[in-house]
């Protein structure tokens, strides 16, 4: 007798990661189709993705940035912050010796030999009062204009504004041996860098069509009082706010896409002019002058 038997059907291979061949897998990339491991699963609005295929979106979306050119980013401002606790570091060291603030104050007479000084005065102050106010006044404006800036941006626009600042005081500072001459007298503390920044937002503001009404107000108040209040180097505010404004103009200027490339050489041709500024001044100045 004979018996006939149905061919069987040939086994199918279970399903394997592509990127762990070992792993089986029903659970598919709801992109691509492929077989995904848990290993390389990420969640997505349906189901789940592969890590290849998450890259390659990554990849291919363009980031979305502000009007000035910075990359949007929902994270804290962490230059302000790193300045923050730069400046408290140092007026923590200050409390415990008073050589820190002897080396790195800043006093024209010794702009020449000690240049650093230009900038390491930003980051020392005098009371306590002192510092917490300028450290409130750029947390307040740095939450705003880091973000807006990106953080390149902002660290240079903090940085030189400090820097105009100095120069500032340097300009303003008449060369004599006179007894309590601003000229031997030593300045410190975030003042002209937080200047520039109130500065800066101003003119960006004003760019971009927002209402600066509130810190308009606060402009004004630390204005009055760098004249009013005697031992404020107010040379140092003024310099720090023409030199703020003007990075925020060239920022503005270059904010759009076909020009955003010249945005940080026209910081550094802005930095440069402050720069000449004071070697300028100092060539005007008698050798027994500077120390």
């Amino acid at each position: 007798m004979t018996e006939y038997f149905a061919p069987s059907a040939p086994q199918q291979a279970e399903p394997t990661c592509p990127r762990h061949p070992d792993r089986v897998s029903y659970v598919r990339c709801q992109r691509c189709g492929r077989p995904v491991c848990p290993e390389c699963q990420r969640p997505a609005a349906v189901g789940v993705q592969c890590v290849d295929c998450v890259a390659q979106a990554a990849r291919a979306s363009r980031p979305t940035r502000t009007q000035l050119g910075a990359r949007t980013t929902a994270g804290q401002p962490m230059v302000t912050w790193t300045i923050v606790g730069i400046c408290v570091a140092v007026w923590l060291l200050q409390q415990v010796s008073g050589r820190v603030t002897a080396e790195f104050a800043f006093l024209p007479a010794y702009a020449e030999s000690a240049p650093w000084r230009f900038l390491t005065a930003a980051f020392l102050h005098g009371p306590i009062y002192h510092l917490l106010f300028n450290m409130y006044a750029l947390w307040i404006v740095g939450q705003y204009l880091e973000p807006l800036l990106g953080r390149v941006r902002f660290a240079a626009l903090y940085l030189l504004s400090a820097l105009g600042g100095s120069v500032g005081s340097l300009l303003l500072a008449a060369p004599v041996l006179e007894r309590g001459a601003l000229w031997f007298t030593p300045s410190v503390g975030a003042s002209g860098a937080v200047f520039g920044l109130f500065a800066a937002l101003l003119v960006l503001n004003r760019h971009l069509g927002r209402s600066s009404a509130g810190i308009a107000t606060v402009i004004v108040i630390n204005g009055v009082i760098g004249f009013v209040v005697p031992g404020i180097a107010w040379q140092a505010h003024l310099g720090g706010a023409v030199t703020g404004a003007a990075l925020a103009a060239v920022l503005a200027w270059a904010a759009p896409k076909q020009r955003r490339r010249l945005q940080l050489p026209l910081l550094g041709a802005v930095a440069l002019v402050v720069v000449a500024l004071a070697v300028v001044k100092l060539s005007t100045v008698p050798a027994q002058l500077l120390f």
